[in-house]
């Protein structure tokens, strides 16, 4: 089976993020995914969380990836493509569709926990929440954060205070710049 990986570069502004959304809600429809399926709306919110963690705690530029399962038989659309080249001729199937953000800041994702009336602090929370599998690995001088969704039906996940808390970069680690 062969993997469709599109990506977008995205900007250090954090208006960046509504254009992701919009893309990656054009990538999904493209696939077969239509916007108003839940598993839409949650890969969105997902991608949401993840690129606006990526831009406003490092203040650098971030690239998002979306990975789909694929049998090679339609054009996904304007902007697809992958290291190797564009990924044009690939249908999306079942399966898992994979998020992933990069960044060029080393400091890994460390936990928060928003309080009542916090206005930040909730990002990873949700994202362990929504995803059936997240985590992040180091990248070259910077890291990947990464989240899984089945498409296929799922049973219902336990509540977020049974799983392992997770949260937002914590703003006060250093940033290596790209250029």
């Amino acid at each position: 089976m062969q993997v469709l990986q599109v990506q977008l570069e995205v900007g250090a502004d954090p208006a960046e993020v509504g254009r992701a959304r919009r893309w990656a809600r054009s990538r999904l429809v493209g696939c077969g995914i239509e916007a108003d399926e839940p598993v839409a709306e949650t890969l969105v919110l997902l991608i949401s969380e993840l690129v606006t963690n990526a831009v406003v705690h490092t203040g650098c530029p971030a690239v998002l990836r979306m990975l789909f399962p694929g049998d090679g038989t339609a054009d996904a659309g304007p902007d697809s493509g992958s290291a190797s080249g564009p990924a044009v001729g690939a249908v999306c199937m079942g399966g898992t569709v994979r998020v992933e953000v990069a960044d060029v800041s080393a400091c890994p994702p460390r936990p928060r926990h928003a309080e009542g009336d916090d206005t930040n602090g909730r990002g990873l929370e949700l994202v362990d929440g929504l995803a059936d599998r997240w985590g992040w690995q180091a990248e070259g001088a910077g890291k990947r954060i990464w989240c899984e969704v089945d498409r296929a039906a799922r049973a219902p996940q336990g509540a977020l205070a049974e799983r392992p808390q997770s949260g937002l970069y914590e703003p006060s680690c250093a940033v290596t710049n790209l250029a």
